[in-house]
């Protein structure tokens, strides 16, 4: 065999796993535009972690139907996360340029301009780890799903997948982990503590009365008021 035909083959041969790997995210969103993932990529690198030091370790998770969450969680988010949802299809132009102009006038990342529908994509499908196509893996995926999925059904994914604290996904999950009470009955001042938390969880679950997650959840109840959610 030449070395063309073996450089063919080869070109080939990652076409079709392009191929294949792109019609399996196609069957998956398929799948869950009425079923409900009981796990993300995000879900279990995280289930991971937690298990190599202990074992025994599980994530705090629970689905809850979108009607038995609370609207004033779903405003928060909105405000918080994603005021234009309704509107974009999957990427904010204008948010994408601020956040672009603010972290070169800071000179380090301190803004970004991800939707929640790219939210979504990276914790459904992506691992934390970043690579030079990851980007454009969370654009593909960001598009499938705006376009066979309602935004009411992204978002009920969302707010039951993402993360809220160490080893806590979940609506749900979130509000008996901080609040000791069901998503359904989120007060506004409570959902928008949680929304704050939503960028660094993590840190905000062992730092719950840090001035800035104060601060920002006191501006996030300010702006619930205008947010339309689906």
């Amino acid at each position: 065999m030449t070395l063309r035909s073996l450089i063919l083959r080869g070109i080939l041969v990652v076409i079709a796993c392009i191929f294949f790997y792109y019609v399996w995210l196609c069957a998956n969103i398929w799948w869950w535009i009425d079923h409900n993932p009981q796990s993300t990529a995000f879900m279990d690198t995280q289930r991971e972690v937690l298990q190599d030091k202990n074992p025994e370790a599980e994530l705090k998770h629970r689905w809850v139907d979108y009607k038995n969450i609370s609207p004033n969680i779903k405003k928060a988010l909105i405000a918080s996360e994603d005021a234009k949802f309704l509107a974009h299809e999957g990427f904010d132009w204008e948010g994408i340029q601020d956040a672009w102009e603010k972290n070169l006038k800071k000179g380090k990342i301190v803004a970004g301009g991800s939707t929640i529908s790219q939210q979504l994509a990276k914790n459904l499908f992506l691992s934390s780890k970043k690579t030079p196509w990851r980007k454009l893996e969370e654009a593909t995926i960001t598009v499938m799903m705006e376009n066979m999925m309602s935004k009411k059904r992204i978002f009920e994914i969302y707010i039951n997948v993402i993360e809220w604290g160490n080893g806590v996904f979940g609506v749900e999950a979130a509000a008996r982990h901080y609040y000791k009470k069901s998503a359904r009955y989120l007060t506004a001042a409570e959902a928008a503590k949680l929304a704050a938390m939503v960028p660094n969880p993590r840190y905000y679950d062992k730092n719950r009365s840090d001035r800035k997650l104060l601060r920002k959840a006191r501006i996030i109840q300010r702006r619930m008021y205008y947010a339309d959610y689906p």
